[in-house]
């Protein structure tokens, strides 16, 4: 009795040891076939890696994110400072494009030819400008950026007032037109007002409408801001100049009308007919079609039109601008061709001559007073919303095309404003 149970108990003992056994070892398979498959998925996962690693340094395809583009660095602005001690920089810095790269390497040229235009020879500074404050606000800052470039003999020098478009700063707008180029050619002085975005978010100027807390206040602020300037650079007051971009450009149409007293000429790039809009929505419209109403009749409509004394104006605008339409552009040469009397209420022609050219690029349309161009139109071929012949690696500006910035001051060359008996702000043509 005793043998047979001590038998039957080993046989279940033995039993029970294979049934362990076989569990213990299916256990230690499924954990190697799981740790083969987490071997061969690091595997791929890491040659995927490596793969990406090739065509994406960041590595971000391998998380999963989508890849962007790093900022592109800008040059580095000096502490505002106030009108009596602006900040300086060196003109390899803003104003130039130049911008150092890091410790013990070469700065960074402008993407467009010729380099010369990277390495100016005068200063650049940046700072702010008080004032006269809006009703209702105890100060008003405006924001400059100023390049002098060397002084050539004891004469003073002229001052063109350049006005950036929407979402422009004053050193990329310096940038891009190159005009700080062309001031060391010949000798002026550059002013680069520059919108707040507290004013506006995309730093466009309210070149629409005419309140006191919006353009009225801005077209002042820039005004006051030159006339420091003038008194504190030896400025010559008969040759100060005022151009603009898209925007830019509709602001400096404001200041030639309200401030003829101060202007000797104008220049408009891409930029809107005036007086026909007056808020933000109508200002789009006009934008995209020009004004629905006759030119000659929206500027005899402004206040400032029965005595003012004349304004010389140069238009440029792109054929292809699908921005600011082309329309503008025409629209607003009739509009100074009537504000300096060229022509009549209907449009007859009163005196001078109307001439139109083709030049390299560009169709020309000038109406003329002994020969001088007062005001003229350059129609650029293929050219969209940007500045033309300036420095690419900006946005709203292209390398290709003719030299905007050279046309314009050419224009400018031709104009100054003096003061004569009888008629205190007329303008007077000097041809060079």
């Amino acid at each position: 009795m005793n043998k047979r149970f001590t038998s039957t108990w080993l046989r279940g003992l033995t039993k029970l040891a294979q049934i362990q056994t076989k569990l213990v070892r299916n256990a230690l398979k499924q954990n190697a076939a799981k740790a083969a498959s987490a071997s061969a998925k690091a595997s791929k996962v890491g040659k995927a890696k490596a793969q990406a690693a090739k065509i994406d340094p960041l590595g971000l395809r391998s998380e999963g994110l989508s890849p962007v583009k790093p900022p592109r660095r800008k040059a580095v602005r000096p502490k505002a400072a106030s009108d009596s001690g602006p900040a300086t920089q060196s003109p390899r810095a803003a104003a130039t494009g130049m911008r150092k790269s890091g410790a013990g390497r070469g700065a960074v040229e402008s993407r467009v030819r010729p380099a010369r235009d990277a390495w100016l020879k005068g200063d650049w500074t940046r700072s702010f400008h008080s004032a006269p404050p809006a009703p209702g606000d105890l100060v008003s800052h405006l924001a400059y950026g100023m390049y002098l470039p060397p002084v050539r003999g004891g004469g003073k020098r002229p001052l063109v007032v350049m006005l950036h478009g929407c979402k422009q700063t004053s050193e990329e707008f310096a940038q891009g037109t190159r005009m700080n180029a062309l001031a060391d050619e010949y000798g002026f002085a550059v002013l680069y007002p520059e919108q707040s975005r507290h004013a506006h978010a995309h730093r466009c100027w309210h070149w629409y409408d005419r309140s006191e807390r919006a353009g009225d206040q801005e077209a002042r602020a820039i005004v006051s801001l030159v006339q420091a300037v003038i008194a504190r650079e030896n400025i010559d007051p008969s040759r100060v100049y005022v151009a603009g971009m898209s925007a830019g450009g509709g602001m400096a149409t404001m200041l030639a009308v309200r401030y003829p007293e101060v202007f000797a000429a104008v220049a408009v790039h891409s930029g809107p007919v005036f007086g026909d809009a007056h808020s933000a929505i109508s200002a789009l419209a006009t934008m995209r079609r020009g004004t629905r109403d006759d030119p000659l009749a929206v500027i005899a409509d402004v206040p400032e039109f029965a005595a003012h004394p004349g304004m010389p104006a140069i238009i440029v605008h792109g054929q292809s601008d699908d921005v600011v339409s082309p329309d503008n552009a025409g629209q607003l040469a009739l509009q100074f061709v009537r504000l300096n009397r060229f022509v009549d209420a209907s449009g007859l022609l009163l005196h001078g001559t109307e001439r139109e050219s083709a030049l390299p690029g560009l169709v020309r349309r000038d109406w003329m007073l002994d020969d001088v161009p007062l005001v003229r139109l350059c129609r650029i071929e293929h050219l969209r919303h940007a500045w033309s012949g300036g420095d690419g690696a900006i946005p709203f500006h292209v390398s290709n095309g003719p030299e905007s910035s050279r046309l314009i001051f050419d224009f400018f060359r031709l104009h100054r404003r003096i003061t004569t008996e009888g008629y205190p702000l007329a303008q007077q043509v000097l041809a060079v």
